[in-house]
Parts: structure tokens; sequence; C-alpha cells
């Protein structure tokens, strides 16, 4: 066949790049939103950085009123905006460019790190929560410190610090001595037995088991620091050093055929393994953030639950009136590169805007479907999906997601992500629901309350939540059970 030219019509979907940008924004948390818009405003020179603080902003962070009314509203221009798209949930693109006035726009609220979001309250000016927040030392300084205690030479002192950076945040050695070896440049070269002479120093700076190579070596350590006098001892160092794998799949039996000691022996010593900490380092404080931004509060005005835009995440920009004014009166300035970047501020002003209002609507929505959590607690808490909350905001539930994912409410009662308040359905007795997180509460408030003698089974579990009307498989129980870091029933028991 010869070559033919053919000619043929297609129609397909595409987002602009404006909706592809407005799309990305409502997914960030809002850290990365923060580092997003401060990276526009360190490359776009039509966008400036407003660092003064209103009184008003202030007040309405004091006294929880809607940051949507009272800030928010000032970022938009005198242009109105299309209505939402019920589909995306981001205003029309059509709109975008039917406005032209958006040199004055956009004030978004307080310091980004919260320091204007309330007023003085006489604990200094810039007070910023962080700041109250207790930071654990973490293992690295924790042992750092202890070493400034011994007196030691230089090179000694050296390998030590060595041996310290090399380990893990959980406390172990995992590298090989003849590797660290290599690491530092000292003459003359450091040798192994220096390297195993400091590890014993490090692994006597603070906690036992920190420094150890293996787990083996991490519960020796643990029970060589123990009294001799304590029953089981002896027997507990035999299981750490040769049999961990037989204790890890109970076997009971040949524990004691191959230790060679009595059942009650085995029992007591067995129980002493299990109160031994396998990750000593992890008790240290962490060198990463210990804490979240809410996006949004919740707060309870005379029996009613409102929610409020954390105005500590709403860091402040506005298009630079100066240089539009002057880039409008440039000659050709439609055909110049700056025109693009002049579009995208405009954009990403109200994109911004548009992720606030968005995830307000949301939160909304979920408050006023979760209102018995935040009356009585997580045993309150309804089944809820993405797509009840979707059809009753007309938007769609890909845009839900979007709008919960990474996203944490305030609340009288705790910090939780926006993915919490979606439990799934479970069914009961009498035909009705309950949510799987009220099944986690049932259970958390039973084992806190069960015997620690005589701890209560899954099985024992599930009859109980069957008591109550609620159906569940043991599996169910157990896999509930582990979500909540619960350890099995055998671990609970005391002796």
């Amino acid at each position: 066949m010869p070559p033919t030219l053919e000619l043929r019509a297609k129609q397909s979907l595409a987002l602009t790049p404006r909706l592809q940008q407005s799309v990305r924004l409502l997914q960030l948390s809002s850290l990365e939103f923060q580092q997003e818009l401060r990276n526009a405003l360190d490359t776009n020179p039509f966008l400036e950085y407003d660092e003064s603080q209103t009184e008003d902003n202030a007040l309405g962070a004091d006294n929880g009123s809607s940051m949507t009314d009272s800030t928010l509203s000032t970022a938009t221009d005198t242009t109105s905006e299309a209505p939402l798209s019920t589909e995306t949930g981001m205003e029309s693109e059509a709109s975008a460019d039917t406005s032209s006035r958006d040199d004055n726009v956009s004030e978004f609220s307080s310091d980004p790190f919260g320091r204007g979001a309330s007023r003085n309250n006489g604990d200094g000016e810039g007070s910023d929560p962080a700041d109250w927040v207790r930071i654990e030392p973490s293992l690295h300084e924790t042992l750092h410190d202890a070493l400034r205690l011994y007196q030691l030479n230089e090179r000694d002192r050296a390998v030590a610090q060595l041996i310290i950076e090399a380990l893990d945040d959980d406390g172990y050695l995992r590298q090989e001595l003849s590797e660290l070896a290599a690491v530092v440049e000292i003459e003359p070269a450091i040798g192994e037995d220096e390297l195993s002479i400091a590890l014993k120093l490090v692994q006597s700076l603070d906690k036992p088991g920190v420094g150890a190579r293996n787990l083996s070596e991490c519960l020796t350590l643990q029970l060589d620091a123990l009294d001799a006098e304590i029953p089981g001892r002896e027997v507990a160092r035999e299981i750490v050093a040769h049999h961990l794998e037989r204790l890890a799949r109970r076997e009971q039996a040949e524990l004691q055929k191959k230790i060679g000691c009595s059942a009650d022996e085995l029992r007591i010593a067995c129980a002493l393994v299990r109160r031994l900490d396998p990750k000593p380092g992890e008790n240290y404080g962490q060198s990463e953030d210990n804490y979240v931004v809410p996006d949004v509060i919740v707060r309870q005005v005379k029996k009613s639950w409102v929610v409020t835009i954390n105005p500590a995440v709403l860091p402040r920009a506005r298009i630079h009136r100066m240089y539009a004014e002057l880039f409008a009166q440039s000659a050709g300035a439609s055909r110049s590169p700056l025109a693009q970047q002049l579009q995208e501020a405009r954009w990403l002003i109200r994109n911004a805007q548009q992720r606030f209002t968005t995830i307000q609507r949301v939160a909304e929505c979920i408050v006023s479907h979760q209102k018995a959590f935040f009356d009585y607690g997580e045993i309150a808490l309804k089944p809820l999906v993405l797509r009840d909350v979707a059809d009753e905001l007309g938007l769609h539930e890909s845009t839900i997601s979007r709008a919960t994912g990474n996203k944490y409410m305030a609340t009288p009662r705790g910090i939780f992500e926006f993915k919490h308040f979606f439990p799934r359905e479970l069914s009961t007795e009498s035909g009705g629901t309950c949510s799987a997180a009220a099944v986690r509460a049932l259970l958390k408030e039973m084992i806190a309350k069960e015997n620690t003698r005589d701890p209560l089974s899954d099985v024992s579990l599930a009859k109980m939540l069957a008591d109550q009307g609620v159906i569940v498989a043991r599996r169910t129980v157990a896999k509930y059970r582990h979500l909540m870091k619960v350890p099995p029933a055998e671990l609970r028991r005391q002796a």
C-alpha cells in the first residue's frame, strides 16, 4: 500500500497549567506548601512577602473567627470569580483569563511560623509555640556529653567519638570495626584493638545495650547490668546468647531440654528477657521534629463546633504592585517573558486561596458528620467514606482525597490527621453499623481493665465484643490489637 495522509478529529480532556498547579498545591502538606510559596517568592519578581501583622488577624486567631472570611477575603481582587467546578473543586480556567486587576491581590495571614498568630500575652515578642516544646537530647548528644566526663587523651577521645557517630538511631553499631578504622586518618593508624576498647567504653556511657552489634549482645549487656541475685538471670543469659530463635518460636519444651532447667526457672527467665529493651536507642530524643502544625483548628463556641484555618499555615504573600504597574506600562509587555511570570504569580495567589477554602469546606463537613466524636470521644466515631463528603460538597472524590492527605486538625481531644475521621464500617448484631475506630476504642478499654495475671486472649475479646452486639472475627481482633501496638495475652501476663 502506498503511503497516504489521513486527517482525524479527536477529543480529549487535559488539565491546563493553572489547574495542574491547583491540584498539586491542594495535595501538599502545610510545611510543603510553605516551602513551595517561599520558592516562588525567591524566584518570581512579581511576588513579595508582607511581613506586617494586622491586629485584625491577631484578634481573629484569638477569638476563633473564620480566617477565610477575615483574611482570605482580602486575597481576591474586585473582579468576581466563577463558581467552583463540581468535578475538580477548582476555579474555572476561563474566569482566570478574564481578570486583569490582580495587581493589588492578596494578603495571606500571619508569619509562616505563627509568631504573629496571636497577641503577646507576656511571653515575649515573637513567641513561637514550638519554643515551648520540650526537646529531648538525641542518642549521640547524650553519649558525647557523657564522654566529656572522662579524662582521655586526644587520640582515645577521637576514637570513642568515631564509635558514637557510627551508631544507628536505635543504638546499634552495624558497621564492622575494620571499616571504621579506615574512616579517619590518624597516625599511627587505628587498630581494631583500640576500636574494641573504645566500643567497651561507649557501651558503658549510658543505658546498657547501647553500642551492641547485634540483638544477642544488646540483651546480654542489659542482663549483665542487672543484680546477680535477680532470679532467672543466668538462664536468661543462656537464652539470649544461644536460643533467641527458639524463644521467638515459643519452643518451651525444647528450651528446657537444651538449657537443663526446670519449667519454673524457664518461665521466670523468659519473663525477664521479655522485659528487656531490644532497641535502647529509641528511648532518646529524635533529631526530626516531634510535632506537626495543624491545618485547621476546631473549637466549641456556644455548643457548636467551629472550624477555622490555622493562621500559622497561611504565609503572607501578594503581587508586587509597583513592579506590576511598571511592567504594564512598558512597550511590548504582552510578548515579554515576564508576562508569564506575572500570570504565574496571579495563578499562585488564587490557587493558594482556593486550597485553603477547599480544606476548610472539607474540615467543616467532617466535623458535621463526626460531631459525636467531639462530644464523646473515640468510641462515638461513625463510619465515613470519601464519597460521602464528595457528594455533600459537590466535589470529585479525588479532590477530597487530596484535601485530606497529610492534613491535620487540632481539636480539644488532640491533633488528628483528616484520614482519622474516615474509619471503615462494621456491622452489628442488631443490623446497624459501627466504625472500626469505635471497635478499637472498645478493645483498648477492655484490655485496660483486664486482670494482668490472666490477660484476655483474642478469642475472649471477640466474645466480649459479641456480647455488646459487635460481631468481629478473632483475626480481626488480632489485627486491631496489632495496630494499637498491644502485645498478645502471653506477653501481657505479669507474674
